[in-house]
Formats: C-alpha cells, sequence, structure tokens
C-alpha cells in the first residue's frame, strides 16, 4: 500500500497483481473493489502453477479444475460490469470464457481487451508474438512458469537460443498432445505450457488445469 501511495503521488499508473490460490478465493471480491478504491488501471490474478517451490511449500494451494473453471468463468461475467481490466496470466482459458460467454465489456475498450495475456494468441512461451524469460544469471527460459532452461545469454548469442528446439516445438501446435491437440481451440489457447510441464514432464502433453 505504500508503493500504491507513491505511485499515486508520483502520477505513475500502477495495477493489483496477486496470485489465486486455494486459499485466498474467498478474499477476491474484495481485492477486485480494493484495486478500484485505490485508482488501480488493472488487475492481474495469477493462476498458480505447481513449480518446485509451490510443491514445496504449498502443494496444496493450485486450483483444482472445478475451482478453476468457476473462478473463471465468474471473472469473465464480472468483466461485463467492472471498470479495470482482469488479465489472468498462467490460464489461457480465461480469455476463452470471455468469448464463448459473449462477454462485451461496458467500461473496457476493445483495445485493452486485445491486450489480455493470451487473448487470440494462446500460450505465449516463446511465440513470436509472445515472449521468454532471462533471469537474474543469464539463464533462459521460455516463460517464468515453464520453467525448463533453453541457454544462457552470457555464453551464447539470444538469437541462436531462440532457435531452441523446444521454442521451434513450441510454435508448432500440431505437436500438442492429448486433448490439447486435438481442441477446437488448439490455435487460440494451446494451454498453460508451464503446468503441462510442472505436472507430467512434458510441455507438450496436455493442461491438466483445463477444463474445455
Amino acid at each position: 500500500m505504500k508503493g500504491v501511495e507513491a505511485c499515486k503521488k508520483a502520477g505513475l499508473p500502477f495495477q493489483f497483481n496477486t496470485v489465486i490460490r486455494r486459499h485466498i478465493i474467498k478474499e477476491i471480491p474484495d481485492i477486485l473493489k480494493m484495486a478500484v478504491d485505490c485508482g488501480a488501471s488493472a488487475v492481474e490474478f495469477f493462476d498458480l502453477v505447481k513449480v518446485k517451490r509451490v510443491k514445496e511449500q504449498c502443494p496444496d494451494e493450485p486450483l483444482t479444475v472445478d475451482e478453476r473453471r468457476n473462478i473463471m468463468e465468474w471473472l469473465a461475467e464480472l468483466q461485463r460490469e467492472y471498470p479495470l481490466i482482469i488479465r489472468v496470466p498462467a490460464c489461457p482459458m480465461y480469455p476463452l470464457a470471455l468469448k464463448y460467454k459473449g462477454i462485451q465489456p461496458k467500461m473496457v475498450s476493445e483495445e485493452q481487451l486485445r491486450r489480455i495475456p493470451y487473448y487470440g494468441r494462446g500460450c505465449a512461451a516463446g511465440m513470436p508474438n509472445g515472449y521468454i524469460t532471462i533471469l537474474f544469471n543469464g539463464d533462459v527460459i521460455p516463460c517464468m512458469l515453464l520453467q525448463y532452461k533453453i541457454g544462457n545469454v552470457r555464453r551464447e548469442p539470444l538469437r541462436k537460443i531462440w532457435e531452441h528446439s523446444l521454442l521451434a516445438n513450441l510454435r508448432l501446435r500440431s505437436l500438442l498432445k492429448g486433448e490439447c491437440g486435438r481442441c477446437r481451440y488448439r490455435e487460440e489457447c494451446a494451454g498453460c505450457r508451464g503446468r503441462a510441464y510442472e505436472e507430467t514432464g512434458d510441455p507438450l502433453a496436455e493442461d491438466p488445469g483445463c477444463w474445455l
């Protein structure tokens, strides 16, 4: 909250970021209200993925498939009237919920809607219209949630790393396996590759957290 006041004093836009975990589900309405009351420009709810630290410290906190669906569809409905843009990293099914429910936000522009992570693009890990993650020590991973080392910028050119075989495979949606490979939303969703990797050991496996 001190950061919020500092940003407001300096005239800097800010947003609220939090992680959706089972323990704080009941707090989500209050977080959304607080964001509006504080003058935030957006709200991001990170869908908790079972990366190593989560497995060690809070293995029971990631949402179940039913909990995920209920929360994402509730957030999508809320976006009809909610004055701030809601984004959900690690859940490419959320923008699909906006679409299949026919959500037309009254207070959020079409341009803001298109900037929601994955909106019409799907999982962004290593994609040309997405990103890669460079860690403090120079290690490169496809996404902050797909923690699979593909190189180090201190030892090899970024252009070479960008051509890594894993990234090449991620860019070919036809290589996705299981339900993700068969899904009619394959091109515009592709599931969360980080969750697939952490729960199956295969970054191209179906997303075990998807309800579609």
